[in-house]
């Protein structure tokens, strides 16, 4: 059974940082693409990071330079370090995993709050 349980939201003044954490079990995330995604109040869900198997990452245009996406092989873990956060980045965050069928797997995600 997958399981993805993210940590180290919080609410954080603009311009601050937070560091998101997501642990696995019941799948590799070396093997694996995992990523991040958000989602604000009224609002759809939208990516924000990806990591592929082979390590190549990407980011969506309005975090890029801002947040980095790593993974932590033997933790089995995969991070989202979030820079000069700002108040548009306010969401829950959640972390997914998606194996070689395409088969996706959500975590409950984790409250991100930045105030101004």
């Amino acid at each position: 059974q997958v399981q993805l349980v993210e940590s180290g939201g919080g609410l954080v003044q603009a311009g601050g940082s937070l560091r998101l954490s997501c642990s696995a079990s019941g799948i590799t995330v070396s093997v694996n693409a995992m990523g991040w995604y958000r989602q604000a109040p009224g609002k759809q869900r939208e990516f924000v990071a990806r990591i592929s198997s082979g390590g190549i990452t990407n980011y969506a245009d309005s975090v890029k330079d801002r947040f980095t996406i790593s993974r932590d092989n033997a933790k089995n873990t995969v991070y989202l370090q979030m820079i000069s956060l700002k108040p548009e980045d306010t969401a829950v965050y959640y972390c997914n995993a998606r194996n070689f069928r395409y088969v996706e797997y959500w975590g409950q995600g984790t409250q991100v709050t930045v105030s101004s």
